[in-house]
Formats: C-alpha cells, sequence, structure tokens
C-alpha cells in the first residue's frame, strides 16, 4: 500500500503551478525544506522521480505530468466532499472563492463584498481578480468556487449564468463635448485606445468596430484607468463599460458620450462547475451580484 498524504498532493500541486520550491512553500504557509522533504518522501513512496530540479526553477518529469492530472482529479473531489457538507446546510456559511476579470472587479466587487456580508455573515470570501482564461481554467481545476466574467466562455464543464447586459460608452477628450457621437466605421479611422491583447473587453471593442486589429500602433493599456488617463491627454479614444464611468472618469478631462442603437454591449454572468455541489448556494449569490448592479438577473446561459 502507498503510504501519501493529502497535504503531499497539494503541495505537489503548488510545486506544480509556481515551478519554484521557495514561491510553493510560500503559497502552502510552510518552510521551504519542509516542501522539498515532504515531496521527496511522495516521490520515495510512489518508487519515481517526480521533479527536475535546478538553482532557479523545478520541472515535471513525465512521470510527474502524468502524475498530475490525478493529483487534481483528487483535490478536486476532495473539495467537493467539503463543498457537499456545506450545501447541505440551509444558510449560506463557510469559505467562498470568487474570481473577477478587471474590467468587473474594481465597479462592482465592493458592492458585492458589502451585500454578501450584510445577507450572509458567515461567509469567508477570497476574491481572485485576473484575466477570463485564468478564471475559466481555476474554476474547472477546483481552484475557485466561481466566477463572474463576460459570457459566453463556452467551456462544456461548466455552468454559464447570464446576470445582466451592460453598455460600452465613448469616452474622448473634453474638448470634443457635444460633438457629434462617430459612427463604427468613423470609429476604424480614429486612435482607438485599447486594453493589451489577452483582456476579453479589447476583444469586445474591436468587434464592435469590426476590427481584427486596431488600425493605428498605439501604445495599449493594462487598465482602464490608464485608457481614460491617456484619452485626457488627447491620445486617443477609447471605449470603456458603463459600470466604470463614475470611477475612472472623475480625475480625468474627458467626455463620455452614447453611441446609436444598437449600443455596443456585453453580458455579464457567473460560471461554475457543473459538478459542483454548491449550484443552489451560486445561484443565490448570482442574485446578490445583481442586486450589487442595481440589475435584474437575466437568463439561464449553459
Amino acid at each position: 500500500m502507498i503510504n501519501i498524504t493529502l497535504r503531499q498532493l497539494r503541495y505537489f500541486d503548488a510545486l506544480a503551478r509556481h515551478g519554484h520550491f521557495g514561491r510553493a512553500a510560500e503559497a502552502c504557509a510552510i518552510s521551504q525544506p519542509a516542501l522539498s522533504m515532504q515531496i521527496k518522501e511522495m516521490e520515495e513512496a510512489l518508487g519515481g522521480v517526480l521533479l527536475e530540479r535546478n538553482a532557479r526553477q523545478v520541472a515535471l518529469t513525465k512521470f510527474g505530468e502524468e502524475l498530475l492530472t490525478r493529483v487534481r482529479d483528487i483535490l478536486r473531489s476532495v473539495d467537493e466532499l467539503g463543498d457537499f457538507a456545506r450545501a447541505s446546510r440551509d444558510r449560506l456559511a463557510g469559505r467562498l472563492r470568487v474570481g473577477m476579470i478587471p474590467t468587473i472587479a474594481p465597479y462592482l466587487l465592493p458592492r458585492v463584498i458589502e451585500n454578501l456580508a450584510r445577507l450572509h455573515p458567515e461567509l469567508d470570501i477570497h476574491v481572485r481578480e485576473t484575466l477570463t482564461p485564468r478564471l475559466i481554467k481555476e474554476v474547472a481545476e477546483g481552484r475557485l468556487d466561481t466566477a463572474i466574467v463576460a459570457l459566453p466562455v463556452s467551456e462544456p464543464s461548466l455552468t454559464e449564468i447570464a446576470l445582466f447586459k451592460e453598455n460600452f460608452l465613448l469616452v474622448r477628450p473634453g474638448e470634443q463635448d457635444g460633438t457629434p457621437v462617430p459612427s463604427r466605421e468613423t470609429l476604424r479611422e480614429m486612435k482607438l485606445l485599447l486594453l493589451e491583447e489577452g483582456h476579453c473587453f479589447r476583444d469586445q471593442a474591436l468587434s464592435f468596430c469590426n476590427m481584427q486589429a486596431p488600425p493605428r500602433e498605439v501604445l495599449d493599456a493594462s487598465s482602464l484607468s490608464t485608457l481614460v488617463q491617456m484619452v485626457g491627454a488627447g491620445i486617443g479614444v477609447t471605449l470603456i463599460p458603463e459600470m466604470a464611468v463614475a470611477v475612472e472618469t472623475r480625475s480625468a478631462s474627458v467626455s463620455v458620450a452614447r453611441f446609436k442603437n444598437p449600443q455596443p454591449s456585453r453580458t455579464i454572468g457567473m460560471v461554475w462547475r457543473k459538478t459542483s455541489p454548491l449550484a443552489r448556494q451560486l445561484a443565490q449569490i448570482s442574485e446578490v451580484v445583481c442586486l450589487a448592479a442595481g440589475k435584474t438577473r437575466g437568463r439561464r446561459a449553459a
């Protein structure tokens, strides 16, 4: 019988994710020598080498890569046991791991946390802000319970719940206030400032303009705040989601305008694993998210 502990599996998973003993040890809240010892004991129990070690980083061996998939399946099943126990309670309580994309989190997160704390004070909320592909991967792997993203994500293993639609607004230099709003055809000829590649909002803005890529070489930004400040400096124009307007334009000399119908928009929704025992509770939380946004929930997407 192979004697491997659940703790060792979690350490191995962390080491595979971080590719570095020091960072993995920090993530697991243990010392680096202790982590190294646990991995060594795991290798001895399995009778195979899991890692290729060097001074700067570690890489999985072929055996380690094959084992990792099974380890993550085990860890996901163990986590879902805890979720199953929590789902049997009448109240929402315990740890809730929520992901949000950067074009939502700064504007919606404070109200979501406030409402959840008021309505479900026994919840212990952990928030992760990153790009959509990473959030989807972490939800699918069981490292997040749910994520609030722009739909669709079209991941077969996940349930998608449409929460509400949100329009995009045009941000121009302040001196252009009151001038005609450009059509999408005219917008293609302007200096359109965008978020850097990887942000789904960038793709949505390009889609509205019927463009595969920006027509001019302009510095991309990593945040909506930077985009708006660049517009204020007269560098170009940009699109931002409506929920971001109040926060991002208060300290910039810019003009905000709506496009003519049909206006560009996105659908905000929640995703979680189809196998999650917390599905009923997450559906309740989706109502809280809509409350925070001042919206009525849309239809189930998948």
